[in-house]
């Protein structure tokens, strides 16, 4: 994929995988705007997760479409952009998925998400949800403009390997 066509980036995963410091140093990287998909939840979905309660498809479908307009309003705008979101499915990506839209799969060992699911603290996710999201978990397909990259490295040396696979230019 040429560096034109990378406009927004989603940057998914399971909870845990980092994802949403990978976009972040990403975004930085870039100078190109960030937002983290977390945020975008209804409070109702927030408190079902702090419960201990695996989301539905339809808890999240409003979720997923607070996303696609932010993905939209950037790519109309012109603003390149970052999002997280844990776009499990394909199905949801689907809903997120546009010309100049990239996933970036961070995918990773379980033994190590779930050690640094229990490390943070101030998050809503519970580490007993991390199975159900393993088990919902539809990798990208090669007919998905995406790219894969592992968890297991620093989040710089997982940003560079972002921004050199996709022929981005970082801002001096």
């Amino acid at each position: 994929m040429a560096a034109t066509d990378a406009r927004v980036l989603v940057v998914m995963g399971v909870s845990g995988s980092g994802k949403s410091t990978l976009a972040a140093t990403v975004a930085e990287r870039l100078g190109w705007a960030f937002a983290e998909g977390d945020e975008m939840h209804p409070a109702a979905n927030v408190e079902k997760m702090q419960a201990g309660t695996p989301l539905t498809d339809e808890d999240r479908w409003p979720w997923l479409g607070t996303i696609a307009g932010w993905i939209r309003s950037h790519l109309e705008g012109g603003v390149p952009g970052v999002v997280t979101c844990s776009a499990l499915k394909r199905s949801y990506r689907d809903v997120l998925r546009a010309p100049g839209v990239v996933f970036v799969h961070v995918a990773g060992d379980t033994a190590l998400i779930e050690q640094r699911m229990s490390a943070r603290s101030g998050h809503f996710m519970p580490t007993s949800l991390l199975a159900s999201q393993l088990a919902t978990l539809e990798p990208p397909q090669p007919d998905e403009a995406h790219l894969t990259v592992s968890a297991d490295r620093t989040p710089q040396d997982e940003a560079a390997d972002v921004v050199a696979r996709l022929g981005l230019h970082p801002v001096s």
